[in-house]
């Protein structure tokens, strides 16, 4: 079926065909095979549509379904907008089914759809239907009712649609149907200008929305003076609820403003205001007029708090002009509890300054922060944080202090760390268990149970700058999480001349917590992060033989792993310390037989792990005079130079003695009530076997090296 205008589909899927609008014609749809009987279990659907502007008509010249109760097996149903517009089927009305008849359905908008429904059987053939249906145009002047859809002055009619148009001297809405008048005259931007009413001092429109926006420059503050003619329709008893005029100007509302009494001078305060105007359907007022006028805003003029410096300095200052607030010399510039360098305000444009002036305050440098193991000392009686207060931080455990001064810049500064803050060492020299009363030596002695020497450190060493490379071992002392003290010679790269190459960080291992050297599985294993040999250290006779380590990562301290204290400092008399004749233990991993070779020359550093001890062994060793060591090497050879550097330790009669692999071991002593100090480093000895008679086993003295050992922890670099 082919007609125009109009939009046909049918047999789901549908599809359509859209013909141009040249003329309107009828056109007819029909079941299946009509006039013969239609099929049984069919659903076809019809879908008409037409433009915008146009209905449809439908009605049926024939018609002959199966009748059933309320169309349940054979029927048409006629829809538009979601809605049943009837449903038909059988011969003839009854109380239950109905036929078209004569019946004209017309749609309600411009679409129409028609399903024809049949069943799986028939009592008996039914020719089925056959329907016609049209275009239609709509009169839209003469059919809307409703003044919200109809037009407001003039309505004009064409075939599919209408138009509206209105009276002259007002515009057509964008809705196509409202007519309103243009009042809204922009922007007033110059410094003084006049604004009224449309036609004033004629009557003003009706049903007006006008807007009159002024915006001068910043800095410039608007007077709009009204005309003493004022004429804007009012009520007596309500207040402007027909016609009026606002301003609005920032956050201040004038009005509303009615009635014949003018609402003379408004002054504001800011460069823009907003007039609005607002008439009814009715009245014949004669309206208003505005005269606005505009003058420069001034803010006043700023003083300076006490120790502030303020630039420029100024009689006046005007919108947009900008001063600076800086303080004196050891004096803080504090606003809003944060401390700046400088502040600056500017004055807006409503006269205001942007800001407050800040103050000036003495820097404080507040509490200090806190250093785990140390105690803050101040300078002063009561405590002052202020500018030039000083304060300490003593470490607890070996009485090591650090100076700060508050500087003009609000923090505390050390000569030699700066804002840095020091590291004290932590609690140390307390084992998790007792050393034993009764102690044999390390060559041929006992071993240590786990937790004796928590301290104790086992360095693995292979020196990869050495071709072919060279590998040995030897002892250390944890001094705090971080750092480890050690004889240098352990850490030299052996040279056949005496000169003095640590070597590389990365070649040495540290073991913490190990108490069987041949079972590394439960010590605790770390990287060094660098190493400090001592700068007089001499590869040739070993005097100034100390060194320090610092590991890549701080070891978690636990009964197997704990410092060890460093002698308190003595430095008018450190080497007096050791007494001669007290006690010592050294702990180690060096060789156990006897007949083993005293560490007594650089070249004979490297370990054979045959003759080495598994297990950490230990030996309780007297300290001998200092005349006695020099004598019993001097006898030996003029080559053995005992130093003030260096002190002895064993018996005369041998037996006892560390040796070769305990190298940078600790000789510890207590130094107070269950503290244990390191005193001496396992150094060198020789020449001869280890426990020889009258070979004595050579210490570096720690004690004469303290200082030197506390500025790398405290002060070196991190």
């Amino acid at each position: 079926v082919s007609r125009n205008w109009l939009l046909f589909s049918a047999f789901h899927p549908p599809s359509a065909w859209l013909f141009p609008p040249s003329s309107l014609e009828n056109g007819s749809l029909q079941s299946p095979n009509f006039p013969d009987p239609y099929p049984r279990e069919t659903r076809l659907r019809w879908n008409l549509s037409v433009p915008a502007g146009f209905r449809l008509r439908l009605y049926f010249s024939h018609f002959h379904l199966e009748p059933s109760y309320l169309c349940e097996y054979d029927s048409v149903k006629v829809e538009a907008e979601g809605e049943v517009l009837a449903l038909f089927c059988g011969k003839e009305d009854t109380d239950t089914e109905s036929v078209p008849g004569q019946q004209v359905i017309g749609s309600p908008g411009n679409a129409l759809s028609l399903l024809f429904t049949s069943d799986f059987s028939d009592e008996e053939r039914y020719s089925g239907f056959q329907a016609h249906y049209s275009a239609v145009d709509v009169d839209e002047c003469s059919e809307r009712a409703d003044e919200d859809l109809s037009c407001d002055h003039h309505c004009h009619n064409y075939l599919g649609g209408f138009y509206c148009s209105c009276r002259y001297g007002y515009l057509l809405h964008s809705d196509k149907r409202t007519c309103r008048v243009e009042c809204s005259d922009g922007v007033f931007t110059e410094r003084s200008g006049v604004l009224s009413s449309v036609d004033f001092p004629s009557p003003y429109p009706k049903s007006s929305e006008c807007v009159y926006r002024i915006q001068v420059e910043p800095g410039l503050r608007l007077r709009l003076q009204f005309d003493a003619r004022f004429d804007v329709e009012d009520h007596p008893d309500v207040s402007c609820p027909y016609d009026h005029v606002m301003i609005k100007a920032g956050t201040r509302t004038f009005g509303p403003f009615c009635g014949n009494r003018s609402p003379g001078e408004i002054q504001t305060d800011t460069n823009a205001a907003t007039v609005s105007f607002h008439s009814d359907n009715s009245g014949e007022n004669l309206g208003w007029k505005i005269t606005y006028t505009s003058t420069e805003v001034r803010c006043e003029v700023l003083q300076a708090p006490p120790h502030a410096l303020l630039q420029p300095v100024q009689s006046e200052y005007s919108v947009g002009d900008q001063v600076v607030y800086s303080c004196e010399p050891g004096h803080r510039l504090l606003k809003d509890g944060r401390v700046l360098s400088r502040y600056q305000l500017h004055c807006q444009a409503d006269g205001s300054w942007s800001d407050g002036p800040p103050r000036c305050h003495a820097a404080d440098c507040g509490s200090p922060a806190l250093v785990p193991g140390a105690d803050v000392v101040f300078g002063s009686h009561d405590n002052s944080t202020l500018l030039g207060s000083t304060l300490s931080y003593v470490c607890r455990e070996d009485g090591s202090n650090s100076s700060y001064r508050c500087g003009p810049s609000g923090s505390w500064v050390s000569p030699e760390l700066g804002t840095g803050l020091p590291s004290c060492l932590p609690a140390c020299g307390r084992p998790s268990r007792p050393l034993p009363a009764l102690m044999k030596r390390i060559v041929g002695g006992r071993s240590a149970e786990p937790g004796l020497f928590p301290w104790q450190v086992l360095l693995s060493v292979e020196d990869l700058s050495r071709v072919p490379k060279d590998r040995w071992f030897g002892s250390g002392a944890l001094l705090s999480e971080s750092w480890v003290l050690t004889a240098a010679h352990v850490l030299r790269s052996q040279r056949r001349d005496a000169s003095v190459v640590p070597v590389a960080p990365q070649d040495v291992k540290v073991f913490l917590g190990l108490h069987d050297a041949g079972d590394k599985r439960w010590a605790t294993n770390r990287s060094v992060e660098r190493i400090v040999l001592h700068p007089n250290f001499q590869a040739d006779s070993y005097d100034s033989d100390i060194a320090l380590l610092r590991l890549s990562q701080g070891a978690e301290l636990s009964e197997l792993i704990q410092p060890v204290c460093l002698p308190r400092l003595r430095p008018q008399d450190a080497w007096r310390w050791p007494l001669p004749n007290s006690l010592g233990v050294v702990a180690g991993w060096g060789i156990s037989s006897p007949n083993g070779s005293s560490p007594g020359s650089p070249s004979s550093l490297s370990s054979d792990p045959g003759l080495t001890s598994d297990l950490l062994q230990y030996v309780k060793l007297p300290v001998v005079s200092q005349d006695e060591c020099e004598s019993s090497y001097a006898s030996r050879s003029a080559r053995y130079n005992i130093t003030a550097n260096m002190f002895c330790a064993g018996f005369l009669e041998g037996g006892r003695d560390t040796c070769l692999g305990d190298s940078g071991g600790a000789f510890v002593m207590e130094d107070g009530a269950s503290r244990w100090a390191v005193f001496g480093l396992v150094s060198w000895g020789g020449p001869g076997a280890c426990g020889s008679q009258g070979l004595y086993g050579v210490y570096t003295r720690v004690a004469a090296y303290v200082e030197w050992i506390l500025e790398q922890v405290h002060t070196g670099p991190r």
